[in-house]
């Protein structure tokens, strides 16, 4: 056998174990999850808002919403954010100055969510406490924490879909009179719209996965919320804050949470993924 076909098979079987891995985490998240599903009924478990597992109650309405809430709250303050700042890193920026600011947004991915749920609760709940009124830990910390959070994956994901139009459009655009900004509006953003709608499904999906940051500032109060100021409890948070003392149907019920959580990542992530093959 030779050296190249050696590492070709090894690098097989490396992506083979990481495909193998992914597999077995899902097999089991279902296999712990599905039995309380089927026991309780999905309509029950996914209609309901009533959650009190150690009375056999198991409605988690409440916390999906919650999530989408977040989520949407998030995607509101991101999406504009992100994609002003990808438009003016890619376009109208320096060429050194993007050297040297996109690196650096890139790094505030790695930032742990600790830390940002830290800052939210020292300062961005205070706030809100003081000039809105309400605990403070509520739905409004929870999307603007979240919002900050997605920056660098929308920013990132757009200034390369804005990087990767051909040159020639914007010369041919404005070669027939259109300004700067009319290139970038007509032009290059059409012709990027794929990337850019995968960074921000991609950023949902990050939003709606995080748990730390959220438990932190949300408030975790387990009922449907009446305002943006009211506390919630997501779905990750939920799984995070009760699956070391869960046991019997309770952890059942958490690992089915899990399932639904899943199926929800999923949708995002392949629409984003038909969403760039279709264009």
């Amino acid at each position: 056998m030779g050296r190249g076909k050696f590492v070709e098979r090894v690098l097989f079987f490396l992506a083979l174990s990481s495909i193998g891995s992914l597999a077995l985490i899902t097999f089991f998240i279902f296999l712990e999850g599905l039995p309380l599903i089927l026991h309780t009924g999905l309509k029950d478990f996914v209609a309901s808002s009533h959650w009190a597992p150690t009375k056999g109650h198991f409605g988690i309405l409440a916390m999906i919403v919650s999530s989408i809430l977040v989520t949407l709250g998030a995607m509101v303050l991101g999406v504009p954010l992100g994609l002003a700042g990808a438009i003016t890193l890619a376009e109208f920026s320096p060429e050194r100055l993007k050297r040297i600011l996109k690196p650096t947004l890139e790094l505030l991915a790695g930032i742990p969510s600790v830390v940002y749920g830290f800052l939210g609760v020292i300062w961005l709940v205070p706030l809100i406490r003081i000039y809105l009124g309400g605990p403070g830990l509520s739905l409004l910390a929870g999307s603007l924490i979240l919002g900050i959070m997605i920056l660098p994956t929308v920013i990132s994901i757009s200034i390369d879909a804005l990087t990767a139009v051909p040159q020639l459009y914007r010369e041919g655009s404005i070669a027939l009179g259109a300004t700067r900004w009319q290139t970038v509006r007509r032009v290059v953003l059409p012709a990027a719209s794929s990337g850019i709608i995968t960074a921000i499904i991609l950023g949902m999906g990050r939003a709606v996965g995080e748990t730390m940051a959220v438990i932190m500032v949300a408030g975790n109060a387990l009922k449907l919320p009446t305002s943006v100021l009211a506390p919630v409890r997501t779905l990750t948070s939920n799984i995070a804050l009760e699956l070391g003392y869960a046991a019997g149907r309770h952890r059942e019920a958490l690992f089915a949470t899990g399932i639904v959580l899943f199926v929800i990542i999923m949708i995002l992530n392949l629409s984003a993924t038909l969403i760039t093959r279709r264009r």
